[in-house]
């Protein structure tokens, strides 16, 4: 057990502090009340913590006074404290604090993983989950970052100039979503959020969120995204796409012109520079997505969004029916977006029922399994083209007439860029309504639409006041 602390050097860094307070700050930033062995130790750091919170002195007069009021103080402990000599470098010193403290939680964690999986014999997937979340914390605590160079933070700083001016200076409280318009509505989605996108098929569900990732990878931001219905070779044909205007069907043939081979040269050796990480595997469960998401986000703390395509082809335990399945995973990934201080976004299908409705404009009751869903989600967002379905019934028309026997002409035409609406169904920081955007069809691209439409405010009814009837509110240009 010897080698899990060292008292004399404890003692030395406090010793430190009370002869010199200024280096407390320095030392705090390190450390933490519990990095320390011994509960006096402990209790010392804290009342320094305390007093420098409350401006005042540091040192061993108001130390003991604070010890006496918490009930902590030991006059010997304090003593030999007192008798260690300071030292004028702790740098080692806090570095050897710090690897002891990190030994002590793994022996800890080795002695809970033997009690869970033995004694209270826990699931081994409920167990593996343990370990990870325990690993990510202690790793976490043992990271310290230093000073940062001018170099580094100038450019830093210019990157987020420019970001500033391509958002038309709009202000952000989260992550970008890419879009302008969908900014302005939701201020971007927030750290620690789940956002739920979902659409009935031929919507372009997958095209959106691939969108969204092209645009945080441009900003140098880090994407993790799991795709369960298509490889990442697909999913890079369609950023390369949206990125160079080639339409896909000409990249998935390779029928380019010399100025085009050259444009996706460049695009190509662009991305493959960025910090865009994909499973594909096909295969995930909660804890799957867990172990991967928490070891990444260690590995590169400039992932500042995970992408999940999408909720339903997830696996659960299967124990209680697929209902349960789906409240499991939706409450972990809840829980995966807090704890990593990132916004998790999974896109979900809709129910079918939606097709027979005249008004085929989805609702929060369409989202198949939508109870729990409907309950984690921060935001929900649904994908809508009305010129899917006005070519779905004008090819129905038609095929109704040649079986009649009838001539029938369709004044519907094709058009290679349509109208989309993203619906904001809920949002638990903010108003619902809808925000227009442009779909591209050949390059599987969403822009913002050119102007800025109004926006209809829904409040919840609860909200409304008395004897005002419907509110709306049009949002002005910006």
């Amino acid at each position: 057990m010897e080698n899990m602390y060292n008292l004399n050097i404890e003692r030395a860094v406090l010793s430190a502090i009370i002869f010199d307070p200024e280096i407390y700050e320095e030392i705090a930033a390190k450390l933490n009340p519990h990095d320390f062995y011994l509960p006096f130790h402990q209790h010392v750091f804290l009342a320094m913590e305390e007093l420098s919170r409350e401006e005042k002195p540091i040192d061993e007069e108001f130390i003991k006074s604070r010890l006496q009021t918490m009930g902590k103080f030991d006059e010997v402990a304090m003593l030999d404290l007192l008798s260690a000599n300071p030292i004028s470098n702790t740098a080692a010193y806090l570095s050897e604090i710090k690897a002891k403290s990190s030994k002590r939680a793994l022996a800890t964690l080795a002695t809970e993983i033997k009690k869970v999986t033995i004694e209270d014999d826990l699931p081994a997937e409920e167990v593996m989950n343990l370990v990870e979340k325990k690993l990510y914390e202690i790793t976490q605590n043992n990271t310290n970052e230093d000073f940062r160079e001018s170099k580094e933070i100038t450019l830093a700083m210019m990157d987020e100039i420019n970001r500033l001016k391509a958002l038309g200076n709009s202000k952000l409280i989260g992550t970008d979503t890419g879009f302008k318009n969908l900014n302005d509505k939701t201020s971007g989605f927030g750290k620690g959020d789940l956002v739920i996108i979902a659409a009935r098929p031929a919507m372009g569900k997958t095209a959106l969120v691939l969108n969204m990732a092209l645009k945080a990878i441009e900003r140098n931001e880090g994407v993790a995204f799991f795709s369960l219905e298509m490889p990442a070779e697909q999913l890079m044909l369609r950023l390369l796409s949206a990125k160079t205007s080639i339409p896909l069907q000409q990249l998935r043939i390779g029928d380019l012109r010399d100025e085009q081979w050259s444009q996706l040269s460049a695009a190509t050796d662009e991305l493959s520079q960025k910090k865009l990480f994909v499973d594909d595997g096909g295969y995930a469960t909660i804890h799957h997505v867990r172990s991967k998401l928490r070891k990444l986000k260690a590995q590169h703390p400039e992932i500042s969004v995970a992408i999940i395509d999408y909720l339903q082809l997830m696996s659960g335990e299967g124990k209680e029916g697929r209902q349960q399945e789906v409240s499991e995973i939706s409450r972990g990934l809840k829980q995966l977006a807090r704890e990593l201080q990132i916004p998790i976004v999974a896109l979900s299908q809709l129910n079918r029922g939606l097709e027979a409705r005249e008004n085929k404009r989805p609702m929060l009751s369409d989202l198949r399994e939508s109870g729990a869903i409907e309950q984690d989600a921060d935001i929900i967002l649904f994908v809508y083209r009305d010129d899917v379905y006005r070519e779905a019934k004008e090819k129905e028309k038609e095929m109704k007439a040649k079986a009649e026997g009838k001539e029938y002409t369709s004044d519907f035409r094709k058009k290679s860029e349509e109208e989309a609406e993203i619906i904001i169904g809920k949002q638990r920081n903010g108003p619902t309504g809808t925000v227009d955007l442009i779909f591209q069809k050949q390059y599987t691209r969403f822009v913002d639409a050119s102007h800025s439409p109004a926006f209809e405010v829904v409040y919840e009814e609860s909200d409304i006041p008395a004897n005002t009837g419907n509110i709306s509110v049009d949002m002005p240009p910006i």
